[in-house]
């Protein structure tokens, strides 16, 4: 049965991505720290066609978490940290010529694009919201799980929409003081999390929730 997962890293103060977020800098001020923890794993390592790396229990729950992933879904500023449309020449994201997704990656915008191939990689541009962009996503995981790879806004939104089944969060211990929230105030009144899983290791600690929404 097709799960649709979110794992995200975010500070210790609830950032997913610092201030002044652009192409040229996509995490923000400071934004890169959240991600320090992952970068010499192998399992990470590996999906990007690099040698070695380290083992143990973050590297384990990295692997978990890209495992059975049939489709992705992201946003467009997960993308490319653009608005508006893509123009003559538009960004073809920030993983270079051979992304390291695999499957089939959804975008979600408001402006259309013809489908962009890299790699092992194609990237759809869907313009008609989330649900049709996780149908589509559904149906070309083909039995495996949709995997909802950010940023902030698009997690919200498979939140308040009902539709998220899990939710593994990466605290790093980074306070970044401003930026992206991952949920922002009052946004999901109603939504009850239940914790399966805690994981620490030496660099950031892995929190494993279920999603469900209650009737208040």
């Amino acid at each position: 049965m097709t799960e649709v997962r979110a794992n995200i890293s975010v500070s210790l103060d609830g950032f997913v991505a610092g201030p002044n977020d652009s192409r040229e800098n996509p995490l923000g001020d400071g934004g890169e720290r959240l991600h320090e923890w992952i970068y010499d794993l192998a399992s990470w390592r590996e999906v990007h066609g690099l040698e070695g790396g380290e083992t143990g229990r973050a590297d384990e729950t990295f692997a978990e978490s890209i495992e059975n992933v049939g489709a992705v879904v992201m946003g467009r500023r997960m993308f490319d940290n653009g608005e508006g449309p893509w123009g003559d020449d538009p960004f073809e994201g920030h993983w270079g010529e051979d992304p390291p997704f695999g499957v089939p990656v959804f975008v979600l915008t408001h402006h259309e694009r013809a489908p962009l191939d890299l790699g092992e990689t194609t990237f759809t541009f869907v313009t008609d919201g989330l649900e049709v962009a996780l149908e589509r996503a559904t149906g070309a995981a083909d039995g495996a799980d949709v995997s909802i790879a950010g940023g902030a806004r698009t997690i919200q939104q498979c939140v308040e929409a009902g539709v998220l089944d899990e939710l593994e969060v990466h605290i790093a211990p980074v306070l970044l003081g401003d930026g992206i929230r991952l949920f922002e105030r009052s946004a999901h009144a109603g939504t009850e999390l239940e914790r399966t899983r805690v994981v620490e290791s030496s660099d950031v600690t892995h929190l494993r929730f279920r999603v469900g929404h209650s009737s208040a």
